[in-house]
């Protein structure tokens, strides 16, 4: 029997490549039509005392047809990797971050049943910002459960 292998059993995406946050912005939708659940893994270097609100979305097509935020999902926070261990947060459609000037993980995990419209035919997510400052690094990938283990999953960057 072989060894899993993270990479080909757990595919990866980059959702937001790392950059200053003071505007809030929104990554590209990625399907999930090929995958049980997916992890959207969010990193926050705060080097500014304010806030970062993130925001799942959910949408019928990679283009965004129809977006709207998502039902509530399980959090996890690491809100200072330094010194902290992660903490289950409340189950909510967001999160913000304290203030404290920390590096930070933010991890929602989309149980793709519960947490989307999947009887409105939305199948495809992406992850969104808001306004905070411009020394806040935000950067945000997604890890996938394909449907089938061991398959390939196709590229979630189309319909």
């Amino acid at each position: 029997m072989s060894e899993p292998n993270f990479p080909q059993s757990f595919p990866l995406y980059d959702l937001l490549p790392p950059a200053a946050d003071a505007a809030g912005r929104s990554s590209a939708f990625i399907s999930l039509k090929n995958a049980v659940k997916a992890w959207i893994v969010c990193f926050i270097n705060q080097g500014n005392a304010a806030t970062v609100a993130l925001t799942p979305n959910q949408a019928t097509t990679v283009a965004g047809a129809g977006a709207k935020v998502t039902n509530n999902a399980r959090i996890w926070t690491k809100l200072d990797q330094a010194s902290a261990d992660f903490a289950q947060a409340a189950e909510a459609a967001n999160f913000t971050t304290d203030a404290a000037l920390k590096e930070k993980l933010v991890i929602f995990e989309i149980d793709i049943p519960k947490v989307m419209d999947v009887e409105g035919g939305f199948d495809c997510i992406r992850i969104s910002t808001g306004a905070s400052n411009a020394a806040n690094i935000t950067s945000a990938l997604a890890i996938l459960q394909p449907r089938h283990a061991g398959a390939t999953i196709p590229s979630p960057l189309a319909d």
